[in-house]
């Protein structure tokens, strides 16, 4: 990334960001930059709604409670979202809180949550999931927030995406190979990854996933990793390897 400002706070707005607009702050956001950060009247934020890029604004507080944005001049364009689709089985809270983070990153563009048989969190709260996305982009420099999505099963899940491009999964009973050359087999482009939960996939979806056609299965190396240190792992390969980290691929 060229020299970036990661001093000033970043907020992802829904307003459209455009020179002499003003954006009103929802009543978080205002006590986020006045009580939290301090800030006073005048002072640079940098906003971002996933469509206009990021704009250097500067706050404006018409009472004690409220807060505006004034857009000045636009820093970044936007770009094309993320390609990649990130398919989980769920965690429970605290631990599926970290995993949206870390995907999001490390640039899923879809956070897709996959109901299978051995799944730990039979619930999901969409609205916690988008919020910990919105955070991670907000502290990290993104300019498009994920589309986090209902859950789905299975069966469902495969059946949508495997139409979209090839569907990588992580597979803990392969053979401990690096995962890099069997990656490099495949073309960029969109793509799925798939991370199943703590117990694995259970005997039925690991053999519905090896007779699929589009599915690749990989390794992550010879020892266990939690489902939350293999989303990490998962995704650090699949971009080094195919995704936006390598050469001529933006």
């Amino acid at each position: 990334m060229p020299d970036y400002d990661f001093k000033s706070p970043r907020l992802f707005v829904e307003a459209d960001l455009a020179a002499n607009g003003r954006i009103p702050l929802d009543p978080a956001q205002a006590n986020y930059l006045g009580n939290v950060m301090r800030l006073d009247a005048g002072a640079s934020v940098l906003a971002f709604n996933g469509r206009d890029g990021e704009w250097l604004c500067h706050l404006e507080k018409p009472s004690k409670k409220k807060a505006d944005l004034l857009p000045q001049e636009c820093l970044r364009p936007q770009t094309p979202p993320p390609t990649l689709a990130y398919l989980f089985a769920p965690l429970k809270h605290a631990r599926l809180d970290y995993m949206v983070q870390k995907a999001v990153e490390m640039g899923a563009g879809i956070l897709q949550p996959v109901m299978t048989q051995h799944v730990q969190a039979s619930r999901l709260n969409i609205d916690r999931m988008r919020a910990n996305a919105v955070e991670a982009a907000e502290q990290c420099g993104i300019l498009t927030i994920p589309d986090c999505r209902e859950p789905l099963k299975f069966d469902a899940a495969l059946t949508q995406y495997l139409p979209l491009g090839p569907m990588i999964f992580c597979d803990e009973r392969e053979d401990a190979q690096s995962p890099l050359q069997t990656l490099a087999s495949l073309a960029k482009g969109p793509m799925s990854l798939l991370i199943g939960p703590e117990g694995g996939f259970s005997a039925e979806e690991r053999a519905r996933l090896q007779g699929e056609a589009g599915v690749t299965a990989i390794s992550l190396g010879p020892r266990i990793l939690r489902a939350d240190t293999a989303a990490v792992a998962a995704l650090a390969v699949v971009q080094a390897a195919i995704g936006d980290w390598s050469a001529g691929n933006g």
